[in-house]
């Protein structure tokens, strides 16, 4: 069934936005920057984060709530970064947190930004929310350029992509797999490189795809599997300035304008499709060109 994911004209209130961070706050503060007429509320997972002195700027309320003591024993037994997606220990978390959040809306969020979070979200919280979370993603999801830090950076590489980009996309039970909204411009890589100013980036760059072919490398684990770990540091250096990069250029472009068309009741979904004014995207969702990034205006489609 195709469902909107704010109706203003039903509603009769302004949005109410719950971002969720974990450190600096940056796209939290960036969403605010365009969009300040809406009802905010900052969760964090990270008690004290720098994000929430952002917070405290704007007058927003924030609620505070570590995940370490429920899922403390979890880590201990699986590892860091392991922890099972549906383990009770996190569901009663998460349940904590949507309880300290619905208390002080006093009511259900209109949308929830994962705006810098750590934390995967359970399948009970996606079936609470969905279609009502957003998370932008430093890579292109629709290649399937998933994964932590600069791991979807280094998956374009090796799959030979000259450009880079950000996607806007709607939270669903897989890894970065959810119905696109949106795509920051693409960031051309070697141009990018070369621009910064990381003369010696751009020869490692050029050292890396060099063994990919050579090796006959297809994939991310392959990589892993076959180069050094002095190389595999070097991608990750590369990577790192592809994603600070893209962070500017495409988050804090992309998950803006976003929520503004969310807030103007402009955007639906249904399953896996989503539409903008009462026309389907294709599957990676409205394409900021290069112009658009700059001025992020008009909806045209590339």
């Amino acid at each position: 069934m195709l469902q909107t994911v704010f109706k203003p004209q039903t509603n009769g209130q302004k949005m109410s936005v719950v971002c969720f961070i974990s450190g600096s706050g940056t796209n939290y503060r960036e969403i605010v920057k365009s969009n300040p007429s809406l009802e905010y509320l900052v969760f964090t997972n990270r008690p004290g984060c720098a994000g929430l002195e952002i917070a405290r700027q704007n007058g927003h309320p924030y609620i505070e709530l570590s995940h370490v003591p429920y899922l403390r024993e979890m880590r201990k037994q699986y590892g860091p970064g392991k922890v099972p997606r549906n383990c009770s220990e996190r569901v009663a978390f998460e349940k904590e947190a949507v309880r300290l959040i619905e208390e002080k809306l006093g009511q259900q969020p209109d949308l929830i930004c994962l705006a810098g979070y750590d934390q995967v979200n359970s399948d009970w919280f996606v079936d609470r929310y969905s279609p009502r979370i957003l998370n932008v993603h430093p890579g292109d999801t629709t290649k399937g350029y998933n994964g932590l830090h600069t791991i979807p950076a280094a998956k374009a590489i090796i799959a030979g992509d000259q450009v880079v980009r950000t996607t806007l996309f709607f939270v669903d039970k897989g890894e970065d797999t959810g119905p696109v909204l949106m795509q920051s411009a693409g960031l051309p890589v070697e141009v990018t490189l070369r621009r910064m100013g990381f003369s010696d980036l751009l020869k490692t760059y050029d050292l890396l795809k060099r063994f990919i072919v050579e090796k006959g490398i297809n994939n991310y684990t392959e990589f892993s599997e076959q180069a050094s770990e002095a190389m595999k540091a070097d991608m990750q250096k590369v990577g790192a300035a592809l994603q600070d990069e893209l962070k500017v250029t495409g988050d804090w472009k992309i998950y803006p304008y976003g929520v503004k068309l969310i807030a103007e009741g402009k955007v639906a979904v249904e399953g896996r499709r989503v539409f903008v004014e009462g026309k389907e995207l294709p599957g990676y969702g409205i394409r900021l060109n290069e112009s658009q990034n700059s001025k992020v205006k008009g909806q045209q489609l590339n």
